[in-house]
């Protein structure tokens, strides 16, 4: 059963990342997404024999990549249109915690942040047209 959502969940990487990078990026963005919008969140699951685990996304989560130019014309598209967002800067490459991201991201006006990464919610039309000229994920 294929069930189409009005909704979208949209990663947008850089191209040059390292594979490594990509995964890691990947899951820090999203992980932003399921702590805000409760409603991007599945049931718990539970297998035969009983076991519990950790509720999921309700709806995939789509992976595109594009240039540093993309990235940031995204990033712009996604705050005028208010679409809940979650960066990642190449500056959290070399921090090791929360605060010191949160730092990091703080020290940066929004034009001027180093983005490789980031994460969208929202309406699939305005998620599509957010995301103009990037290519989905190989």
């Amino acid at each position: 059963m294929t069930t189409a959502f009005d909704t979208k969940i949209a990663v947008l990487l850089r191209e040059d990342l390292e594979p490594w990078q990509r995964l890691n990026v990947t899951a820090f963005l999203v992980s932003g997404l399921g702590t805000q919008l409760p409603e991007v969140v599945g049931e718990p699951y539970e297998d035969a024999d009983g076991t519990a685990y950790l509720p999921m996304f309700r709806q995939p989560v789509l992976v595109f990549e594009g240039g540093k130019d993309v990235l940031t014309a995204a990033h712009t598209r996604a705050l005028s249109r208010v679409l809940p967002s979650a960066v990642f800067t190449a500056d959290l490459f070399s921090t090791g915690n929360d605060a010191d991201n949160r730092a990091a991201v703080r020290a940066v006006p929004t034009a001027g942040l180093d983005l490789v990464g980031l994460a969208v919610y929202g309406p699939r039309n305005a998620v599509d047209k957010t995301l103009k000229g990037a290519r989905m994920h190989p």
